[in-house]
């Protein structure tokens, strides 16, 4: 159990590493590399400390596998379904203990679960957080801080990485198993912000799902957060996602960051937020009384040999959350 953050009394926090990484997933025995790598990586950059939080240690997952399932579309779907299984059980332990759990990834491949596992501790009524629920109303929700809208599905994605499709996952329009197993839509699509996506052309010409089709209302790029203000369109997506005393997730692809500040990730592109910027941007939202847990993805410490990527996300966390 993690111990009182500092500034908010009894909210208790707990660091816990989902080591899995879906770019060319390794077959079983291979050594980990790429995002499996990130856990450990901002474990000895200090993350835990920083942050206020205890650390639970990682849970035994790994995604495996590189054929594409015939039926999903998706790369490795066995391993996706006990990753995504065993992480809604962790999360919804903790919050149904009123912990905030912080899940250090590895890859988005472990959104679906997290919002699952959370939308079962705040939905005493569903059935146990180990199987599918029934879909209906969806008391949580999430800012997705990512460069990528991930509104792929097995069929539409060009790689069938996992990875590609949590978005469409939890609104119900990713694979119909992943999305049927964790009773999706998980999250209310009126409390859904996409806060910094630029890859829209790239998922028009792909036929991905887009945002408006998949009754989206937030979508927020680099160009339209700096329009608002990072800091005011932070403000505004907490109070949207905390509407009615709702609670929400929060999770923070490195790729949201440009290419040039944050290189050390899998897909590099351009026109993303600075430091200052996602500061900026993530701090209300992590603020605000309505966070219910919050996951990193897609750190990619191979491409960080000195690990100055490392500090430099612990140092951001730290500083907004710390």
């Amino acid at each position: 159990m993690g111990r009182p953050r500092p500034g908010q009394p009894g909210r208790r926090s707990t660091l816990i590493g989902v080591p899995i990484d879906c770019v060319g997933a390794p077959r079983p025995g291979d050594a980990p590399f790429g995002t499996e790598l990130a856990p450990a990586a901002l474990r000895q950059a200090g993350l835990a400390r920083a942050i206020g939080a205890d650390d639970a240690g990682d849970l035994p997952v790994r995604l495996v596998g590189r054929a594409r399932d015939a039926e999903t579309g998706v790369v490795g779907w066995p391993s996706v379904r006990l990753v995504t299984s065993a992480v809604r059980a962790r999360v919804g332990d903790l919050v149904a203990a009123g912990d905030l759990p912080f899940l250090a990834g590895g890859c988005c491949t472990l959104l679906p679960g997290a919002l699952a596992g959370a939308r079962d501790a705040l939905a005493p009524a569903s059935p146990a957080a180990t199987g599918p629920v029934a879909a209906g109303p969806a008391p949580i929700g999430l800012a997705y801080l990512d460069g990528h809208l991930d509104l792929y599905d097995g069929h539409t994605s060009p790689t069938g990485e996992p990875a590609d499709m949590p978005i469409s996952v939890v609104t119900g329009h990713g694979p119909a198993a992943w999305s049927a197993d964790v009773g999706a839509p998980v999250a209310d699509p009126a409390r859904l912000a996409l806060l910094g996506p630029r890859d829209r052309g790239e998922a028009v010409a792909g036929g991905s799902v887009m945002p408006e089709n998949a009754g989206l209302e937030a979508e927020l790029s680099p160009a339209a957060l700096r329009a608002r203000g990072l800091a005011e369109a932070g403000r505004a997506a907490a109070r949207q996602l905390s509407g009615g005393a709702g609670r929400y997730w929060v999770h923070l692809d490195v790729d949201v960051l440009d290419e040039h500040i944050f290189p050390a990730t899998d897909y590099l592109m351009p026109g993303g937020l600075t430091l200052d910027e996602l500061h900026d941007l993530i701090g209300p939202l992590l603020a605000g009384p309505g966070l219910a847990g919050v996951s990193l993805g897609c750190y990619n410490p191979d491409k960080d040999p000195a690990r100055s990527g490392a500090a430099t996300l612990v140092s951001l966390l730290g500083a907004v959350l710390g």
